[in-house]
């Protein structure tokens, strides 16, 4: 059986990037690491790569833009033996070149399907095992934090920046149609690869702080975003056009100043879940002078759009439906 003293957090998309030196970062602290992938071969690998000690970390499939995947995984870990300290929600998928939609087993667009609707599900079923970590005072009380990104927060750049093809979901117009062929985007309009995935980021701050709404008071639970700084290496751009993999990194680190290593990354994203200071739930942290690694946190503001308590409850209702939680108990 696994030790119980031990604390536990779950990290999706664990087999690169932010995740994978996410993993690094908090088994250094001394926790346990469920790292939940696609392919655990993978993972297994990039954690023996990093020098990562096999048994502070288990291997657990899931593929996010799969339902069924999602239900399976919880399932397996609700019946491991380990407490949940906390949820990592950090898989994502981008992939901007696509000129017709690709879509999930369920028949959704699949960067809605694994960015949002996927972590949605999860999230929802393993609120009680987080619920029940609650009494391990020790350790301060369970998170769940969720990355965001800053190309869906026009409010990191004061408003003033024009993103192309920016995150808007509408009044949730394909979302409340069905989501599936010929609708592709959340607000029922025309398909845009790119913008499909700042939609489903967006998503992902929004339902983080109607989490907090809904659950925070009543549970302790601390429901929190971040965005270490712009992590222009990752996997997450494999599928991106070769000249803008070559060029981004470079813009990052010497025009736009908001570059940040990986491990710098996974270190942030550890802060997150373990340490006192970050323990106010409803927040988006961010870092001021982001490629410093003593770089100060700070509560960053969200955008309208993400800020609409009606659109907000809206949108959970919504993805109840499309999950197949609408209902049960």
């Amino acid at each position: 059986m696994p030790s119980t003293d031990q604390p536990t957090v779950i990290v999706t998309g664990a087999s690169s990037g932010v995740g994978l030196h996410a993993t690094h970062a908090l088994t250094r602290r001394g926790w346990h690491v469920v790292m939940a992938c696609r392919d655990l071969a993978k993972a297994e690998a990039a954690a023996r790569g990093l020098g990562i000690a096999a048994e502070t970390v288990s291997l657990m499939e899931i593929d996010l833009g799969s339902l069924a995947s999602v239900r399976r995984f919880a399932l397996a870990f609700q019946t491991s033996g380990r407490s949940l300290d906390a949820l990592v929600c950090n898989a994502a998928v981008y992939l901007p070149l696509l000129k017709e939609p690709a879509r999930s087993p369920e028949g959704y667009e699949i960067s809605v399907a694994t960015n949002h609707l996927g972590h949605f599900l999860l999230m929802n079923l393993l609120l009680p095992e987080l619920r029940r970590a609650t009494g391990r005072a020790s350790l301060g009380p369970p998170r769940l934090v969720t990355l965001g990104t800053v190309t869906a927060n026009s409010e990191e750049f004061g408003g003033k920046v024009p993103i192309p093809a920016p995150a808007d979901i509408g009044d949730l117009e394909g979302l409340a149609a069905g989501f599936l062929a010929p609708i592709a985007m959340i607000n029922g309009k025309p398909f845009k690869a790119g913008k499909a995935y700042k939609d489903s980021k967006l998503c992902n701050m929004i339902i983080s702080r109607e989490l907090h709404r809904r659950f925070h008071a009543q549970t302790g639970i601390v429901f929190n975003t971040l965005y270490p700084g712009c992590v222009a290496e990752t996997a997450l751009f494999r599928n991106a056009p070769k000249l803008f993999q070559r060029i981004f990194p470079w813009f990052q680190k010497n025009i736009t100043k908001g570059y940040v290593s990986q491990p710098l990354s996974g270190e942030r994203v550890a802060q997150v879940v373990c340490d006192p200071e970050f323990q106010q739930s409803g927040v988006h942290w961010s870092w001021g002078n982001r490629q410093k690694p003593d770089a100060k946190p700070f509560a960053q503001a969200l955008s309208a759009k993400a800020r609409d308590d009606r659109r907000a409850n809206r949108l959970w209702e919504l993805s109840e439906d499309l999950v197949g939680l609408r209902g049960a108990s």
